[in-house]
């Protein structure tokens, strides 16, 4: 079950980059992006995609494990603060 599970996700990926390089081959004008009054240089919007799905997809593997990493103490807290020996009472 785990390979087919790891052959869907190798495969949504795959699509997805095929997607990607189809709209940076179609899309070659060049942009610039405003965030908060700044303004970058002008690149191709394909160019711009693609490093936006990188950033994305490396933040996501990066912070996946950290995340699971603070819920499993949050659980662990919160577990041992609800049991109470039978023999205090």
């Amino acid at each position: 079950m785990k390979n087919f599970v790891n052959f869907l996700i190798s495969i949504i990926i795959a699509i997805w980059m095929v997607a990607i390089a189809l709209i940076s081959v179609q899309n070659a004008t060049p942009i610039s992006l405003r965030f908060l009054g700044f303004q970058s240089i002008q690149i191709p919007f394909g160019l711009m995609l693609a490093f936006s799905v990188a950033v994305g997809l490396l933040s996501a593997a990066v912070l996946q494990p950290l995340w699971r990493l603070g819920e499993s103490q949050s659980r662990g807290d919160e577990d041992a603060e609800f049991f109470i020996d039978d023999e205090d009472f």
